[in-house]
């Protein structure tokens, strides 16, 4: 362990910098400025936070952009959508028409020019929706452009599943919500005209395959119709779902989640005949709202059955971020507190308010609302950003006000939060800014009443302890000028001696005759032992006594 502090040491002129920064520090102390605050978020962004799982920065709802919870789908880890593979995904968040597109690039959209996007206020999912305007226009045209696509010409399909998120204005009877029209030559070379068509009647939306579905030896077609049992109510949210399964020949069409219609693709018409599966044919044009007045989101279509749709706003998993190691500048900095500012939001997609976005926002403290959403902060510290003091596996967490379960120490800081959906997955708790108020590992004030008495060959040394409970132990700097400690006759070594906690000591082996200038420093109580300013210097003789 290396000591440096008052000018000398070991025989080496080490020229201390603490003489210069005592007054600051003193005075840092005498007026409270010794503690700092690392800010994250509010005006200095989120660039320290390096892992978001389910978690992204949302602008619009402070001042600065806050972190939430990815909304829908668009998140990126795991979940049924991982496992769905997609045959078709158009989230409509691109920002406009023009730009809508599928994601999984098996297909070519074109809009039509009475379409309009929609916001993230009005968007089910993500940060944006198609608006349609029921002015007759195709709508949103979609033609498959790769041979897996699930809509490509001559294709045999087992499994598939359809979904989207619908709101409408009026349901108006006769409103056409999706149309897909092909031909495809039989194996005998006589023609079939091929026709999926969902519409509103007296409310329900209702569905029809028109000769989509053939036997094996395709020379008969099935078509089915179906229906919902409910009728839809005007300006709320509901998610579709049309799926086949081609082991039992079953078709359903789902409504929130829930069955509302039914029938099978067999040569019976019921469980247990021969199935039908479809052939997809040529010139397959696929339109989405030709004759339809409202709202569009998440449109997508699937190679597979899909057994659960994924119907809440939130993933009800919840997220998580973690910040990188965030230095501090100093070893064993005392990490006092934890402060955090963010609330909850809601777009309108969850409630159907008309655009408007929930908000409540909260202060410092609780994080944890009347509709169970949460958020939970966490912190770890250590000298070494790759060996955390506390176990890296045990995470501490933060209350709700703020305080530290344990006592922290370290030169580097890492945070984590855990954000919590609402019961319902239809709102996400927020993080605005986090603050860390923290006080630098400062080397301790000197001692006061040094005092020196001469003796035989031998000095005797005295101070008054040093009452911070931080202190490590004490150094004392000697030497055979005026503010040059750069002696090493002493019996225990060449200064600085480390004495401990001890607050009087006699150095032996001086010189009679000889004048030696002292002054003492106190050190922290940490692995680097970081010295304070030398106390004021004191000097004596050692004699030879006459007895």
């Amino acid at each position: 362990m290396v000591f440096r502090g008052c000018r000398g040491g070991f025989g080496e002129k080490v020229f201390f910098w603490g003489l210069v920064m005592a007054g600051f520090m003193i005075a840092g102390r005498m007026y409270g400025l010794g503690e700092k605050t690392l800010v994250l978020g509010a005006g200095t962004g989120w660039n320290s936070v390096e892992k978001r799982i389910r978690v992204a920065e949302v602008p619009l709802i402070r001042p600065n952009p806050v972190l939430a919870l990815t909304p829908g789908r668009l998140r990126n880890e795991g979940g049924s959508e991982a496992a769905a593979s997609p045959d078709m995904i158009i989230s409509f968040d691109e920002g406009g028409p023009e730009r809508f597109a599928d994601r999984t690039g098996n297909y070519r959209v074109s809009a039509a020019p009475s379409l309009r996007a929609a916001d993230r206020r009005w968007a089910k999912e993500g940060t944006g929706a198609v608006h349609f305007s029921g002015e007759g226009e195709p709508g949103l045209l979609i033609f498959p452009q790769k041979p897996e696509a699930l809509l490509a010409p001559g294709r045999p399909v087992k499994d598939f599943s359809i979904e989207f998120w619908l709101y409408p204005f009026n349901a108006d009877h006769g409103e056409q919500i999706l149309s897909w029209t092909a031909v495809r030559q039989t194996l005998s070379g006589a023609s079939v005209y091929q026709r999926i068509e969902g519409m509103f009647i007296k409310n329900r939306l209702h569905w029809t395959f028109t000769d989509f579905f053939s036997n094996p030896g395709d020379t008969q077609h099935r078509t089915l119709s179906l229906s919902s049992i409910a009728p839809l109510i005007p300006q709320t949210w509901s998610h579709h779902l049309i799926r086949f399964d081609s082991d039992t020949g079953i078709v359903e069409y789902l409504v929130n989640g829930k069955p509302e219609g039914t029938g099978y693709a067999t040569a019976t018409g019921r469980e247990g005949g021969e199935v039908y599966l479809p052939i997809m044919g040529r010139e397959g044009q696929l339109v989405l709202g030709g004759h339809y007045t409202g709202i569009m989101d998440e449109f997508r279509t699937y190679s597979r059955y899909i057994e659960t749709p994924s119907l809440a706003r939130y993933p009800r998993e919840g997220g998580r971020v973690e910040t990188r190691p965030l230095d501090l500048g100093e070893r064993n900095a005392d990490i006092l507190k934890v402060e955090a500012l963010g609330g909850r939001f809601s777009a309108a997609g969850a409630s159907g308010s008309g655009g408007r976005i929930y908000h409540e926002q909260t202060g410092t403290g609780n994080f944890l609302f009347s509709d169970s959403s949460a958020l939970q902060l966490f912190i770890r510290a250590g000298n070494n950003p790759y060996r955390w003091t506390n176990d890296e596996s045990e995470w501490l967490p933060i209350t709700p006000k703020g305080e530290l379960p344990e006592s922290l120490r370290g030169r580097f800081v890492q945070l984590a939060a855990v954000f919590y959906p609402s019961g319902d997955g239809e709102t996400t708790p927020y993080l605005d800014e986090i603050r860390v108020v923290y006080k630098p590992n400062e080397p301790p004030l000197p001692p006061t009443l040094v005092s020196a008495i001469a003796r035989d060959g031998a000095v005797d040394l005295s101070w008054r302890a040093n009452p911070d409970p931080d202190i490590g132990g004490y150094l004392i700097y000697y030497g055979s000028a005026s503010g040059e400690y750069f002696g090493d006759a002493a019996i225990l070594g060449p200064s600085p001696i480390n004495v401990g906690k001890r607050t009087t000591i006699r150095l032996d082996g001086l010189r009679n005759g000889s004048l030696y200038f002292f002054s003492v420093a106190a050190y922290n109580r940490s692995d680097d032992a970081l010295p304070g300013p030398c106390s004021r210097e004191v000097s004596a003789r050692p004699l030879r006594m006459m007895e």
